[in-house]
Order: C-alpha cells, then structure tokens, then sequence
C-alpha cells in the first residue's frame, strides 16, 4: 500500500486482486472506432459475420475473404480473394498499402475530434475505445518509439480525441495491436494457424510493444486497456498491467494479452467478438460488434448488411440482461465522416435510451436474465436501484400482457417508461399480468420496459 493505495506487483497472483471498478459496470455501452490507413481503401467483401462465417466455411475461407476492411493489408495479399481482386483493379498491381499513407494524413487535416465526442455523448456512451495501432503498424499518435519514420499519423489523434471525450464526461480507452504488427513483421495470415504464428516473439519488438504500452500510460492515462491478438511473451503482459494500475487505479484491462488464454494471464473482463453468452456470467464481459460485417469502414455497407436498430436494442438489453457491456465500434472514412446509415442506429439506440436507460445505466443482473410472455414475447430482466426492470423485446398486442413465471411483491408499484400512469395488475398463478398502456398512443419503440417496485426477491 502506498498512500492508502494498493500497490500491484507484476504477478498474476498481485493483479487478480484488482477488482472491476464500479464506473465500468455501471456503464453499459462503450464506443469502439476503428480508424487507420486502412479508412483510406474502405473495402471489404461483404461475406457476413465472423462465427458465422468460420462455423460454416472455415478459417481459410474467413481469411480469403475477410469483411474486415481493416484486415485490407492482409486480404489484398491472398491471391484469388475479392480485395486481392479489387485492389488490382483499383490501384494496380504494384500500388503498395504504405502508398495509402499521404493520402490519410491529408484527409485527417478535416476531421473534428469533438464532433464525434458529443455525437458519442448523445447516443448514452460512458466510454469510448480508440485504435491506437492496428496490425498494420501504424501509429495515431507521435510516439517517440518508431519503426518508419512515416509510420505515423501528422496528429496527435490519440490525444485530441482523449481531450474531446473527457469533456463530455466520458471515460477514454486505448486500443493496441499487442500481437500483431505487419510493419515490424510482414506475414501473411490465411487461416488459424498462420493466424497464432504471426504473433511476434522477437525480443526487440517486445521492447517496441512495452514502450509504446508505457508510453500510451504515461501520456494519456487511459481508462482502459484493450490490448488485441495476443503479446510477445518477453514484453512480460503482467508487469505491463501493473504499471498500468499503479498509474490508473480504477482502470481495467482486456483478455486479449493472452491469446486463447494459453498463459492465465489476469483480466478484469472478457471479450467476446460478435457473440453473446446464454447465460449470465457473474465475470464481466464486453460484446463488441461492428453495425456492419467490419470494424475498419468499408464502402459496401448497405442497410442490407447492416444491423437494424430494433436488432441493435435487443441485442444491448440482452447482453446487459447477462452482465455485459456492448462496446458498439463506428468506421469513420479517411476524413473523419461516419456514415449516415452508422448514424442513424446510434441515434437510434440513443433514443431509446433516452426513455429507458433508467433500466440500464448502473444496472446489475438479477437472479435470471431471460423469461417469456405467454404471446410469445422475450423478455430480458435487469435489476436497479431496488427495482425490477422486465424489457419486453417486441411490441406488445392486447390490453393486457402476462409474464410467465414471475411474481410481484403484493405492494408492487408496475409502471412502463415512457408512460405516466401506473398500471393495473393481478397475479395469476405463478404468472404476472399487467394492465397495459395504449401503445398504440406511444411512440413506436424497438422495446418497452416494465419497471417493477419494489423488486421480487
């Protein structure tokens, strides 16, 4: 302890006594902004979502033709595949991705960092996770440790959009490519395999990755850590990660250190990519997910592809339902633009929360995540405050709805948000019914929250 604070040691058994601070479970909803060289090709095939995608044709097949347009260095090396196809017939057969370089660092001159931080606000965001370096190696801040000299952005990117968010009352995190780095590495990545072989063991790229780590810490004191695909076993993750909190106490740090876990590396929360749990998982955890197919922005998206904002909302409430965030990632294009269509689903998730996120914002689980009515609507459950919140995943039909296998207190109080009035119940058995509101009156919504008070027990 030092000055009443605990002191953490570079040591698995030292970090596992850091506990998820409250701000990060109380948040819910984080942006993620995937934004590189990458932005300046913008393309990907549009071949669907990732584990979709492998349990159906494989990792080969995921590789060859990736969706990720931020994977572009990689795919437009894979002979035969789309963006392999595309970049040829775009650029030319010998136009190399470090060409894309000057074309960035021009259009960043345009882009807004504070436009983005109070677009991010707006939506409900309580915090916001920024690519530092992706696999291509390129940097979004001056660091003073390079590999090429014009590997780096001409802003300090990280560092105005810190500012930015912090303004708006955000918590800021860093992202970075721990594992992987094509600029220090050139290798070629077609299925698992090659995929965990491109992980750099090379002591001095460990020496590399810890500076840029430390760096990153000291300049920016970030919120979080999210680090990707792994790290070099000499660049020791653990005595990474105690720096970290030493300097950070409320901080928090992702799984991704330790790739497939193959190490027990500590973590303070897990994340799965394009997922969501069955079940409640009393660890925390961060579902990310990009509106489309990619996280890097990628010029084909259509609404087509994209997730609706009534498939965004029901995948929040349950992932939150599960004790999860939803880290929710935006592409900007080169210039710093976001599309209309990503705009639209975040100011579609932001309007719905702005009548419900009494139900969300410093929630915790209750006993059970998942119930039904007997019309055959889901229901997600998030406790509050003392009270019960039952979000019905559809529009409810009738005048009355019943939620199987739930029980009230006899003193209940059952309103819905958005309406005024209290509402009219019985308990039928093991089941509740509820008078409902005419939602007919209401403004249509992807969901709408029952909020029980007090909570059954």
């Amino acid at each position: 302890m030092v000055g009443g604070q605990q002191t953490y040691q570079p040591t698995t058994e030292s970090l596992s006594q850091h506990k998820v601070p409250d701000w990060f479970n109380d948040a819910k909803l984080g942006i993620f902004i995937h934004w590189g060289v990458y932005s300046v090709p913008a393309w990907a095939p549009l071949t669907g979502e990732l584990n979709q995608v492998i349990a159906e044709r494989g990792w080969e097949y995921w590789f060859k033709y990736n969706p990720y347009a931020e994977w572009y260095y990689n795919s437009m090396k894979l002979e035969g595949g789309d963006t392999y196809n595309y970049h040829r017939a775009t650029y030319g057969e010998d136009f190399t991705y470090d060409e894309f370089i000057p074309t960035f660092n021009t259009a960043i001159t345009k882009w807004n960092p504070s436009q983005w931080a109070k677009l991010f606000s707006r939506v409900g965001a309580k915090y916001v996770v920024l690519t530092t370096k992706h696999h291509d190696g390129f940097l979004l801040w001056p660091s003073k440790t390079v590999n090429k000299r014009e590997g780096v952005a001409a802003r300090d990117i990280v560092g105005e959009l810190t500012q930015a968010v912090r303004k708006e009352g955000m918590h800021m995190g860093l992202y970075y490519s721990g594992g992987i780095d094509w600029s220090s590495q050139d290798t070629t990545v077609t299925d698992f395999d090659t995929l965990t072989k491109a992980v750099i063991q090379d002591p001095a790229y460990a020496e590399y990755a810890n500076a840029h780590w430390r760096e990153l810490i000291d300049r920016y004191q970030p919120s979080i850590l999210w680090n990707d695909l792994g790290y070099p076993v000499a660049g020791n993750a653990n005595e990474i990660i105690a720096y970290f909190y030493n300097k950070v106490p409320l901080g928090v740090v992702n799984d991704r250190f330790d790739l497939g876990g193959q190490l027990g590396l500590h973590f303070d929360f897990s994340t799965p990519e394009y997922a969501k749990l069955k079940e409640i998982d009393p660890r925390k955890w961060e579902s990310t997910r990009g509106l489309g197919y990619s996280f890097g922005y990628n010029q084909n998206d259509s609404d087509s592809n994209m997730i609706s904002v009534d498939e965004l909302v029901d995948s929040f409430v349950d992932i939150v339902s599960k004790n999860g965030n939803l880290l929710l990632n935006i592409g900007p294009d080169a210039n710093g633009e976001i599309s209309k269509p990503q705009i639209e689903r975040l100011l579609g998730l932001g309007k719905w929360l702005s009548v419900n996120g009494e139900a969300i914002f410093g929630s915790r689980y209750w006993i059970r995540s998942e119930g039904m009515t007997s019309q055959g609507i889901s229901v997600r459950y998030i406790t509050n405050k003392g009270n019960l919140y039952a979000v019905l995943l559809d529009t409810p039909r009738g005048k009355t709805i019943t939620i199987q296998e739930l029980t009230a207190p006899e003193n209940a109080t059952i309103t819905m948000l958005g309406a005024e009035s209290e509402l009219e119940w019985q308990q039928d058995g093991e089941n509740l019914v509820v008078t409902l509101p005419d939602i007919s009156a209401m403004e249509k919504s992807p969901a709408y929250t029952l909020k029980i008070s007090p909570m059954p027990l």
